[in-house]
């Protein structure tokens, strides 16, 4: 698909895009009226409109130019192509390409024209044009589009003679026709049969003058420049079917002429002649190059054209000439095509480059698709490879070989004398059906893997297809036979891919079938049901998109509604909150809650606060540690850092596009020693740091925006990296500034919350370094801008982008992401990235393509304003932390104490520490029914501690040390609970650090205690009726949901394996905060970090094996880069497959 043109107000009012070049800012852009250049372009044509189009278009930032356009006819530029239809019509105005109002609605000075002009002499020393009513215009850059003249026959007697028309412009038809009402029933001829001389002979048919209209083509068939004899002798039959009487393999040898010097018939070469009044050529063209000749411009000889190279430069300094006047490579081009390809390079050139490589012109594509006569033809690629050879090869075809210069070495020359010339390497598949009057004929490499071109008569409509096949030149993935027989069906897929034993949460080895069986037989009948039974989704949570896709498509097989509620709180979608909030401007979680929820007050669960939240975010971007949005977010987003699984977190600076200097390096390599972090690069070339404390967060950060830099938000749910290769800034290979561009979005884009993380990629060449089709979205420079990709991702179920737009220009990069992105943003589902939104998207690329660049919905202008809203409000949020008191406060171990513990063993291992791995299973022991020999009151916090989070919609909590014990604290609806500290499920000591939720629940007496003082809830009252909502934390690391209150305090939900303590909590009028505890010596041996926390020696090394076998390798001998096989290696014959049993089995 080519970029859409047509998108309403891609370029007008574009907003300048973020980033580090200067160039970029509004400073410098749009240009002042006395700084711009002045373009003159010579011919209003097909050519010089689609450059005047293309240029106003990608210099609408800029404003560097103005352009005057001088046309001597006195019509705007018109449809050349379409000139046929004018015999229907006759009216002018339908021919146009642009209404007059285009030409008067362009921006103030950008576009002046001249009808009726002709420039009559170019001054290149003077740079200014001379015209034929005496004005000079200047110029500071000059572009010939003055086409070409059709061709007449001035050899031939009688070719001046009244009745003697060519086929070329509006003129030319208007004459005709008043012609043809003079000499009506006769026969009228066209001499010439190609695609222009079709297109005469069915113009003066649809005049419906002439008794009979005879086409003259001198070959021994029609079309001969673009189809075989077999196809073009098709096409006779076709037109004579419908009326053209066709003489084939005749030359006009004179035209006679009456006393009046009007046509009376023709003599043909071989004598015979033949009677008519009328005789139209379309026998060819002739480049108008008179006027850059008369001026000393290079031009070849005999009216060949005016010479350019690449870049459309004549030989005189700020001279270009386009279209049928210009020769390249000693060729001129009469299809439209090449001109427009020319149109676009100069144009790109002119207001891109200095962004982007310059493009150079290339051999045009020469394919053409028509319908003459009411006949379907096309022709494509290399059309004539079969008969001329074959004019490149791709890079893995079977070319011979050839000297530096291009011609065959001197072996190959003495084999074409001895054995004869070297067979053509192409091959031909051919299909041919005279009934339906179909013929195709398809061009591949010797070993069928490349389609080469070819032609088609009848049944074209593959021609879209084969086209871009051709150009690609990328290695065919079915056989030649398919593109004419169409592929075999053997037997239809299945649907879903993936088998029962497929396993799909590698986190609790659950496979496919656990799933499906536990849906088909009843048992769960919720997602959180299937989380609960299976435990598939509640270890990293990576599965969770898959396990919904099963779930979702068992339930749809055994006829039940699947809905897409984000959870049991709201009976509506995602995308359906995000319009809710947005259109009723709601911007905190209990106003959502009492508008769109179920239970008015409810607290909500950890899955639809984070997206409430991230919607929040993503309206308004504020500081999600701040009022209204703290208390909803994950662990990562409440710290602005990634949590670890042995409680620390990771810090990841922005290093946009990858490019970072040697002092940053340093800082960052100063921070990690410092404070001993593990450093590791990652897939998005940026660098973490792993292993830092809460309460180092603030002043590691301190030093890493002291050294310039600022949040990578690896901690949230948008934009992580756009990676990209060197491009043009280094590769030689490079055509595109990938690094550019990269740093350009990802400054553009950072920050901004999202359904799910977001990663790009920009490449800038074909080579593909930096991986950009499978990312969200991903740019490939080409010559003439970018392929912009979208919707791809790696994870558990990868997905190869697509491609949403071709050949975008730099400048238009920009308001094309804004509306995918903002698009996503607004319809997305929980969590869901862009991957799998494409897929559930109705329509999916086509769709997407129609909405963001044809503006089907209405809806660009609101998505472009939204997100430059947000990108305007943009703030480092590491920044705003450290200069806000409060905030910086947050990032302590402990709430009531100094004191640090460690919660893991760590492991030094390659110079770098790391925690020790985690033990294998769960720790069963039945925290919740720990009986304590008593329990007494003790004040463990301040409550002031709570004063600004009494309020807070999410809860708040805090980590409480007593002993060795660690303890959570949570505040919840205004009541206390407590629990230990640590998750029984690995070990880690994270539960404060927890999203709490609520679950409505049947109301209960709680039971008496079995002896002793048990652990218990909020209140002390054993009897006492709980709340309706049942209260829990979630853990997370795993999400294990553990009960806070009623009969159920201290069990997990999703977990029957494992439990924790809860202790009654009480505020007093003393300003503390109480817990009834057992003795520090009690609690300690039940909970105590040092008996719980994990252990190196806990976990073999899984390397252990491996590490004595490549120890024993490295004295093998290697013989050619690899070990002899089968031979003995410490000890142990290694075999891969071999004889013996003990082969390997990959």
């Amino acid at each position: 698909m080519s970029w859409a043109d047509s998108s309403p107000g891609m370029q007008m009012e574009r907003v300048p895009v973020d980033g580090h070049d200067k160039e970029e800012d509004g400073e410098q852009y749009p240009k002042k009226p006395e700084q711009r250049k002045k373009i003159v372009v010579v011919g209003l044509g097909m050519v010089g409109i689609a450059f005047i189009e293309k240029l106003l278009k990608m210099d609408s930032k800029r404003r560097e130019y103005d352009i005057v356009v001088i046309g001597e006819e006195s019509h705007l530029a018109y449809n050349r192509v379409g000139l046929t239809s004018f015999f229907q019509h006759r009216k002018v105005e339908n021919l146009y390409l642009n209404p007059h109002d285009w030409y008067t609605n362009t921006p103030a000075g950008a576009l002046n024209y001249h009808l009726n002009t002709t420039v009559t002499e170019i001054h290149p020393n003077n740079k200014v044009v001379s015209t034929s009513n005496g004005d000079t215009v200047p110029y500071d850059i000059l572009v010939l589009a003055t086409g070409s003249d059709a061709l007449l026959p001035r050899h031939t007697p009688g070719h001046d003679a009244k009745g003697v028309f060519v086929y070329r412009t509006i003129d030319d038809l208007q004459k005709l026709i008043s012609f043809a009402d003079t000499v009506k029933d006769t026969t009228g001829v066209v001499v010439g049969g190609g695609l222009l001389g079709l297109e005469a002979a069915k113009a003066m048919m649809d005049l419906e003058t002439f008794k009979q209209v005879k086409l003259i083509e001198r070959n021994r068939w029609v079309l001969s420049r673009q189809l075989d004899g077999d196809a073009g002798g098709m096409v006779v039959d076709l037109v004579r079917q419908l009326g053209l009487d066709v003489l084939l393999s005749k030359r006009v040898g004179k035209i006679e002429v009456d006393q009046k010097n009007a046509v009376k018939g023709v003599v043909f070469e071989d004598g015979e002649r033949m009677d008519c009044t009328c005789i139209m050529f379309a026998i060819g063209i002739k480049a108008r190059d008179e006027l850059a000749r008369k001026a000393g411009i290079k031009c070849q000889d005999r009216g060949g054209g005016i010479v350019v190279d690449s870049d459309l430069r004549t030989s005189r300094e700020d001279i270009y000439a386009l279209g049928e006047c210009a020769s390249w490579e000693s060729q001129t081009f009469g299809l439209i095509a090449p001109g427009i390809e020319m149109a676009d390079v100069l144009a790109f050139n002119l207001t891109q480059a200095k962004v982007h490589a310059p493009r150079k012109f290339k051999r045009p594509d020469l394919s053409t698709k028509l319908k003459l006569l009411g006949v379907e033809v096309a022709s494509f690629g290399d059309f004539f490879a079969d008969r001329d050879g074959p004019k490149e090869l791709p890079a893995r075809g079977h070319a011979p070989k050839k000297q530096a210069n291009g011609t065959p070495g001197v072996v190959e020359q003495v084999k074409s004398i001895t054995n004869g010339p070297v067979p053509i390497p192409v091959k031909a598949l051919t299909y041919k059906d005279p009934f339906q009057s179909v013929y195709k004929k398809y061009l591949f490499t010797l070993d069928g893997k490349y389609l080469l071109g070819g032609m088609m008569i009848g049944d074209t409509k593959d021609y879209v297809k084969l086209v871009p096949m051709v150009k690609n030149q990328k290695i065919l993935d079915v056989p030649p036979s398919q593109f004419i027989l169409g592929a075999s069906k053997d037997g239809e897929e299945g649907g879903d891919d993936l088998t029962d034993d497929t396993q799909i949460c590698s986190c609790h080895n659950v496979t496919k079938g656990d799933v499906t069986k536990v849906v088909r037989d009843g048992t769960c009948k919720s997602i959180g049901d299937v989380k609960s039974c299976t435990k598939a989704g509640t270890g990293c949570g990576g599965c969770m998109p898959l396990v919904q896709s099963i779930f979702n498509t068992q339930m749809k097989a055994m006829g039940a509604e699947v809905l897409n509620h984000l959870c049991p709180h709201f009976a509506h979608s995602r995308a359906d909150l995000f319009n809710i909030i947005s259109v009723k401007k709601l911007d905190n979680f209990p106003d959502v809650m009492r508008e769109a929820g179920k239970q008015p007050g409810s607290l909500g669960c950890e899955s639809c606060k984070p997206t409430i939240a991230s919607i929040l975010a993503s309206l308004y971007n504020m500081h999600i540690m701040t009022k209204p949005l703290n208390g909803l977010q994950e662990t990562n987003d409440k710290f602005l850092a990634n949590i670890q699984r042995n409680g620390t977190f990771s810090v990841i600076p922005r290093v946009s596009g990858g490019e970072i200097t040697p002092d940053k390096l340093i800082a960052i390599g100063s921070v990690a020693k410092k404070y001993n972090l593990y450093c590791k690069i990652t897939g998005g070339q940026r660098l973490d740091m792993f292993g830092a404390k809460k309460q180092d967060l603030p002043d590691i950060w301190a030093e890493l925006i002291a050294a310039g830099m600022e949040s990578g938000h690896g901690y949230a749910k948008s934009l992580r990296t756009v990676k990209s290769c060197v491009g043009t800034t280094w590769c030689r290979f490079g055509i595109g500034d990938s690094v550019g561009m990269a740093i350009r979005l990802e400054e553009r884009y950072k920050s901004i919350r999202s359904p799910h993380k977001i990663k790009g990629g920009v490449s800038g060449c074909v080579r593909e370094c930096a991986e950009a089709q499978n990312k969200d979205f991903g740019l490939i420079a080409t010559e003439k801008g970018f392929n912009l990709f979208v919707g791809g991702n790696g994870g558990s179920k990868p997905r190869h982008s697509e491609l949403l737009a071709k050949d975008v220009p730099p400048d238009d990069i920009v308001p094309i992401l804004d509306r995918y992105l903002m698009f996503y943003i607004r319809t997305a589902d929980k969590l869901q990235r862009t991957a799998r939104w494409m897929e559930q998207l109705p329509g999916g690329i086509g769709y997407l393509r129609q909405v963001i660049l044809e503006d089907k919905l209405g809806i660009c202008a609101s998505l472009e304003k939204q997100m430059n809203a947000l990108v305007g409000t943009f703030f480092c949020e590491w920044t705003a932390v450290l200069k806000d008191p409060k905030l910086r406060a947050e990032f302590t171990q402990f709430a009531n104490t100094k004191d640090t513990i460690p919660t893991m063993e760590t492991i030094n291992q390659r110079d770098q520490s790391r925690p020790a791995y985690w033990p294998a299973g769960s720790t069963k022991q039945d925290f919740r029914q720990t009986q304590w020999s008593s329990l007494s009151w003790q004040p463990m916090l301040e409550s002031s501690f709570f004063v600004d989070k009494k309020d807070s919609p999410g809860g708040a909590s805090a980590t409480l040390k007593r002993g060795d014990t660690m303890l959570a604290l949570f505040l919840l609806k205004g009541k206390y609970y407590a629990t230990q500290q640590m998750c029984p499920h690995k070990r880690a000591f994270v539960l404060s650090d927890g999203l709490i939720g609520d679950t409505p629940t049947v109301a209960a007496p709680i039971s008496e205690p079995k002896t002793g003082a048990k652990s218990g809830n909020s209140t002390d009252d054993p009897t006492a009726v709980p709340d309706q909502s049942s209260l829990y934390v979630s853990c997370p690391n795993h999400k294990r949901n553990f009960t806070l209150n009623g009969v159920d305090a201290g069990k997990c939900s999703n977990d029957g394996d494992v439990s924790i303590a809860t202790f009654p909590v009480e505020e007093r009028e003393d300003g503390w905060i109480y817990v009834k505890l057992p003795p520090v010596e009690e609690l300690d041996g039940v909970l105590g970090t040092k008996k719980w926390i994990v252990k190196a020696s806990e976990t073999e090394d899984p390397f252990k094996k491996l590490d004595e076998k490549l120890k024993g390798m490295r004295s093998k001998k290697v013989v050619n880069g690899a070990g002899e096989m089968g031979k003995r290696v410490g000890g142990t014959a290694v075999k891969v497959g071999g004889e013996g049993g003990g082969g390997i089995d990959w």
